[in-house]
């Protein structure tokens, strides 16, 4: 692995943060970290093995950012609003730099993986470290290079993705199944930021399950980038009588037989890749009542430019398949509005087939550039910012007045429920639906365990209810 590029002189800065955690019985100060994510939910697992990293090298997590000796920024650059609240938020920590503190900054995430010509490492001259992703693994040596006072211990694994990661919620955990990604969408980064297809074996993704339902998840999401393309290297390793040959049909069918797993969620699928296997496995008995596949287009022409490699008519068929093998299925959906050269007649042909697919929920972004794509290479970014604007607003209003539709069906309906939060005589969790849910009757102890709950009262962003 490559090293990050330092920032020598501030790490030889004197005088050290007095807000840790706690000391050692020698009276040594133990270091502490503090972690901000943003993106993704594979963002949030890749948090989770670093903060088990940092805590195999002797590390303690601080309560802020402020208090903390070592603060990472797990970025995400999808979106250029992404990137600014990164900039923004990284002003305090670099006053606290010039106060002479020794506190470090590493940047790690997208933005890091996808700076090849070094602009953004130079706009961010006041951080220590600043790696890819998948360098995570030596950051117990770079740290030991700049505090040798911290006093680093610990191993270093290979691959960061047999690190453990150490769960933010004990009954529900994303598992990373593939990283990268081979398909070159005109408009996304993440080839760029987290390199070319790499899936990983079998047995290491249902090792990394069971010992999370020891731990005592019940709720299992599988990440990737397009995560029904997975492909194991280690394929004998499934079932003699696992009845798939599709890979990724076949990793479902082998985590719905294990014992403890109450639901299994996976995201996001590529509709390239929604095959009759994969389509058929959402019968799977633990699986959620909930798809997302992204579309980013109703207009074939704009698909065409964002090389997404499928036709409107496509999409259209699989989706037909879809509510044909599970009736009442969930959907959900990404969308880009103002992707460059989308005319008002391609931005009515997606309003048409939002209509037709009839969504719970779309996640729709007003089409940033972002450098080294081939979309900033080839096209001029022509759709102004106002009529960006206004086409989200259409998209945003159809999705809330379909979810208030289609939510008012789930009225006196029994539902099973992920119990997450209790608030006082309230229990929040998501159905199998993933809808939000909360409900009356909480009791100690609920959280991480599944309820039934009876809806009383669709709204449209939260089913309330009673437990029953």
């Amino acid at each position: 692995m490559k090293s990050p590029q330092l920032s020598p002189s501030i790490a030889d800065k004197a005088t050290g943060s007095e807000a840790d955690q706690g000391l050692l019985e020698s009276g040594v100060k133990v270091p502490s970290y503090f972690i901000l994510t943003y993106g993704c939910q594979m963002n949030t697992n890749d948090s989770e093995r670093l903060t088990a990293m940092l805590k195999n090298c002797g590390l303690t997590e601080s309560l802020t950012e402020e208090e903390a000796d070592l603060v990472i920024f797990n970025t995400c650059s999808v979106r250029e609003h992404a990137e600014q609240r990164i900039y923004g938020k990284m002003e305090n920590l670099v006053e606290r730099k010039r106060k002479g503190e020794r506190v470090l900054i590493a940047v790690t995430g997208c933005m890091a993986g996808r700076d090849k010509n070094g602009d953004l490492r130079r706009r961010l001259s006041m951080v220590d470290l600043f790696f890819a992703t998948a360098d995570m693994i030596n950051l117990p040596r770079w740290l030991a290079e700049l505090r040798p006072d911290w006093m680093i211990s610990g191993d270093q694994e290979a691959d960061y993705l047999k690190i453990s990661p150490a769960r933010r919620s004990p009954h529900q955990a994303y598992v990373t199944i593939q990283t990268g990604c081979n398909h070159f969408c005109s408009y996304c980064v993440v080839p760029y930021a987290r390199g070319l297809e790499r899936n990983r074996p079998v047995d290491d993704i249902l090792i990394e399950i069971r010992q999370s339902v020891e731990l005592g998840a019940l709720d299992i999401t599988l990440l990737g980038q397009a995560v029904n393309e997975y492909r194991a290297s280690d394929s004998g390793s499934f079932s003699a009588h696992n009845p798939y040959k599709n890979h990724f049909a076949a990793l479902l069918w082998e985590i719905n037989q294990l014992e403890g797993v109450k639901r299994v969620h996976w995201t996001a699928a590529h509709p390239l890749f929604m095959d009759d296997e994969v389509i058929h496995a959402l019968t799977l008995p633990k699986q959620v009542n909930y798809l997302h596949l992204p579309v980013q287009s109703g207009s074939n022409e704009v698909l065409r430019r964002m090389n997404r490699k499928y036709t409107r008519e496509q999409y259209l068929e699989k989706i037909a398949k879809i509510k044909q093998v599970r009736p009442g299925i969930a959907l959900g959906t990404d969308i880009i509005v103002g992707f460059p050269g989308e005319t008002e007649r391609d931005f009515l042909e997606t309003v048409d087939l939002y209509k037709q697919c009839d969504y719970d929920i779309s996640y729709t972004a007003q089409y940033s550039p972002r450098t080294g794509t081939l979309s900033h290479r080839l096209f001029a970014d022509d759709v102004s910012s106002q009529e960006k604007k206004r086409r989200w607003e259409v998209l945003q209003a159809l999705m809330e007045e379909t979810v208030w539709r289609k939510n008012q069906v789930y009225k006196d309906m029994v539902l099973d429920v992920l119990i997450e939060k209790i608030d006082g005589e309230w229990a929040y969790g998501t159905s199998g639906e993933l809808k939000n849910i909360r409900a009356l009757g909480a009791k100690e102890g609920m959280v991480g365990t599944m309820q039934q709950i009876r809806v009383d009262k669709p709204m449209t962003w939260l089913l309330e209810g009673q437990i029953i």
